[in-house]
């Protein structure tokens, strides 16, 4: 719960980097600029781990030999992630960091749907109850988004969040089985599937650079370098919770939501944006909710 709530900070940060990179800037090469700052930190590692594999000063940057098998379990992984971003990216431009942060929150929703269905979880009754208040708080939100204009069932945007959402939720359920049926460790994880996304990612910087003529003008922001920095020790650490004995993935995703409180606060604080109040009673609601699932982990 500890590694999952620090994941959970550096998230936060990591989400509200992403709103001040993609600000009047294009998305595709934002995008691809994070994956590639990802994928420059691993491959030294990759390559050290290879060649003297006793001299990595650490175990959490030792990169483990795969197989073909597994290489290509990796790059299924870099699929679902590199569309996942690519929506979300495109989502986040457009809408206000304070609506669309909890729309990104609902994952536990599908997380646990899908544990439940197919990994056959079974988290207590009162982590349900906490799971179900953090649901109505999300849910809460969508009334606040009509103030500002924002209707979740006809906004193409919130759509691409959704959407975004659904993928993340699965990825989440493919970590579990990298990590605990395939016995693969964090960092290995972490290296090949930040590498395989310059692939993946590739066709829409391509696409930007020399088919979408209308496209703004890219502009270089330190917040970009940010982005792959806050994101690799989130998911550092979310591996890290992920791969303990017993964890659970609907329990973890629910946790690792809180921060949508980081990206609240800096989203009304620094960017101006609307309704503190309702959407600060609707944050409130889902930490109480976070409360009792983590005291049905005790």
């Amino acid at each position: 719960m500890l590694l999952t709530l620090l994941s959970a900070l550096a998230l936060g940060v990591y989400e509200v980097a992403k709103k001040t990179s993609v600000r009047d800037n294009p998305v595709a090469p934002v995008l691809y600029l994070n994956a590639a700052v990802c994928a420059a930190f691993w491959l030294p590692f990759v390559v050290w781990s290879r060649l003297s594999p006793d001299t990595v000063p650490s175990l959490m940057l030792s990169v483990k030999s795969l197989t073909r098998v597994e290489h290509c379990a990796l790059f299924v992984k870099s699929l679902i992630v590199g569309a996942s971003w690519s929506l979300a990216y495109f989502a986040v431009k457009q809408l206000p960091i304070s609506i669309s942060g909890p729309i990104r929150a609902t994952s536990p929703f599908w997380t646990i749907l899908f544990a439940t269905l197919v990994l056959s979880e079974h988290p207590e009754p009162i982590q349900w109850l906490g799971m179900g208040i953090v649901l109505i708080a999300f849910y809460a939100f969508s009334l606040v988004g009509r103030l500002e204009g924002i209707h979740f069932h006809r906004d193409k945007w919130v759509g691409l969040m959704l959407l975004a959402t659904v993928l993340a939720a699965i990825s989440s359920l493919y970590d579990k089985y990298l990590l605990q049926n395939l016995a693969l460790d964090a960092p290995t994880v972490q290296a090949w599937f930040s590498i395989y996304l310059l692939v993946v990612l590739l066709p829409i910087l391509l696409y930007w650079r020399f088919i979408d003529s209308s496209s703004e003008k890219f502009r270089w922001r330190w917040s970009i370098a940010m982005i792959a920095v806050s994101l690799l020790i989130a998911d550092f650490l979310y591996f890290s919770a992920i791969a303990q004995p017993g964890a659970l993935i609907s329990v973890i995703s629910t946790l690792r939501r809180t921060s949508i409180v980081v990206s609240f606060l800096i989203g009304i604080i620094a960017m101006g944006e609307k309704n503190f109040r309702q959407k600060a009673i609707c944050i409130a609601i889902m930490l109480l909710g976070v409360a009792l699932v983590s005291l049905g982990r005790r």
